[in-house]
Order: structure tokens, then C-alpha cells, then sequence
């Protein structure tokens, strides 16, 4: 993956203080490479930080930053080159959801997911894949989700957020072809992360109706399938069960059945 003069491989890993960044980061550092980790929560990233330096033969770099800020992409690439870190592989965890009516959610809740789900991700492929090119190598593994495939109503930024993903994924993954980089996008059902209590919904139906996933697993079957260079990875026969929705039954079927998914079971 890096070229022959490396001897350090560098990956940036956003999203890292915890759920299937951490696990993606841990995977990284029994590889070797030198992890550069970004998260909002200071103290659950230097967490982080200590127990993947212990395990990795370079120290992580923690780089506090809330990519919901507008200039957090900047911020970031500012601080690898202070350090003097080339990125190898690039890996897009960092996102959540906002759960509600999109007519009754707060403006600047959906916003702010907005800018860590679609442009943080954006701004930080747009910087750091030239270099990538220019290498010749390089890996990014950005995180989307099963919803990608759906209209999801009750979460319905979010869904759409998660489409965005798949598309520039796959829209880049023609454009690199031949460079030498490669572009993945990991599509998992609910995972065990912590991200219902982020989103406020632990009460949703859908957490009732869905075995969770294993954030491990999650992170395992991601992390393969961007080293061998696939453009989608669907983790489980489940997952790829629910990709399938909108072709197998009516299109305006599926967003009824995904709002009585995801509605409180009461």
C-alpha cells in the first residue's frame, strides 16, 4: 500500500473515541501503521489514543476536532502537517443521526449532521486524495450505511445523508480506477455503538424488530474489504437482505414500512 520508501504507514481515522472507529482503528494499528485519530470528546479520544499507542509501534496522534465546525477539515489536515504525517488510508467514521419529523427536528441539529456526515467527509477526501494520486497509493474507507438504500421517513436527512456516501463512493471509485487508490464504502445495518442514544431513539421500534450488529464484525468485514479494493461492502446475508427492499416490493411501499420501522413501540 505505501510505497517502497515508506516506513511508516499513516492512517487517519475520524470518529476514533469509540463503536466501529475504535475497532477499525485497532485493526490499523495491529497492521502497523501509525494512526492519526479524531474525535469531538477530548477525554474519550485520549482514551483512545493511550490503549492504541500501547498496542501500536508508534504513538496515535489525537487531534480534538468537532467536524460539524465548518473549517473542521482545514483544522484537521493543519494538524497532520505540524506533525508531519502523509496520510495512506483515510478513514471516514465520524457521523450520527437526528431522530424525529424533519418538520419539528431543530434546524441547527440537522445542519450539524449534515456537516459531519456529507461535507466533513467530502472536504477530507477532496485534501488529503490528491496526495493519494500523486503517490500513487492509498485506501479511504468511508462509513455509510444500509439506509443508503432507502428513503428512511423519521430519519429522513439522515437516510439521505448515508445516500450521499454511497454515491460519492462509487462515483469516485470509477474515477481512481488504474491509480492505485482504492475507495470503499462500508454499508452496515444498526450496530452496537451507541448511536440510538445519540440520535434519542432508543424507543424506536426498529431496535426491536433488528438483531444488532457487532461493531467488531462490523469493523472486520469494512477493513477487509478495503484492502482487497472493493467499492461496496455489505457486511451480513441480513444487511444485503435490506439493500435488496426497494427492487423486491412497490417503491412507494417501502418508506411506510420503514416509518412503521422506525416509530416508538408504544
Amino acid at each position: 500500500m505505501a510505497d517502497a520508501h515508506a516506513t511508516v504507514r499513516t492512517a487517519l481515522v475520524t470518529g476514533a473515541s469509540g463503536g466501529i472507529g475504535l475497532e477499525l482503528a485497532r485493526l490499523l494499528a495491529a497492521d502497523g501503521y501509525r494512526l492519526a485519530l479524531v474525535a469531538r470528546d477530548p477525554a474519550k479520544l485520549e482514551r483512545a489514543a493511550q490503549e492504541l499507542s500501547a498496542r501500536a509501534t508508534h504513538p496515535a496522534t489525537a487531534v480534538t476536532q468537532d467536524l460539524a465546525a465548518p473549517d473542521a477539515a482545514a483544522r484537521v489536515v493543519e494538524a497532520l502537517d505540524a506533525e508531519g504525517l502523509t496520510i495512506d488510508v483515510l478513514v471516514n467514521n465520524a457521523g450520527y443521526a437526528v431522530y424525529g419529523a424533519f418538520a419539528e427536528t431543530a434546524p441547527d441539529a440537522e445542519l450539524a449532521m449534515l456537516q459531519v456526515n456529507v461535507v466533513a467527509l467530502t472536504a477530507l477526501t477532496k485534501r488529503l486524495l490528491p496526495g493519494m494520486v500523486a503517490h500513487g497509493h492509498g485506501r479511504i474507507l468511508n462509513l455509510a450505511s444500509t439506509a443508503a438504500f432507502l428513503p428512511g421517513p423519521l430519519m429522513t436527512s439522515y437516510y439521505a445523508s448515508k445516500a450521499y456516501v454511497l454515491s460519492f463512493t462509487e462515483g469516485l471509485a470509477e474515477e481512481l480506477r488504474g491509480s492505485g487508490v482504492t475507495i470503499t464504502a462500508l454499508c452496515p445495518g444498526p450496530t452496537e455503538t451507541g448511536f440510538q442514544q445519540r440520535a434519542a431513539m432508543e424507543e424506536s421500534r426498529i431496535f426491536k424488530l433488528t438483531r444488532m450488529r457487532d461493531a467488531a464484525q462490523v469493523a472486520k468485514a469494512g477493513y477487509e474489504g478495503m484492502l482487497a479494493g472493493k467499492t461496496v461492502v455489505v457486511p451480513s446475508w441480513s444487511d444485503r437482505l435490506t439493500t435488496m427492499a426497494p427492487r423486491l416490493m412497490p417503491r412507494a411501499l417501502v418508506p411506510r414500512l420503514v416509518k412503521r420501522a422506525q416509530e416508538p413501540d408504544r
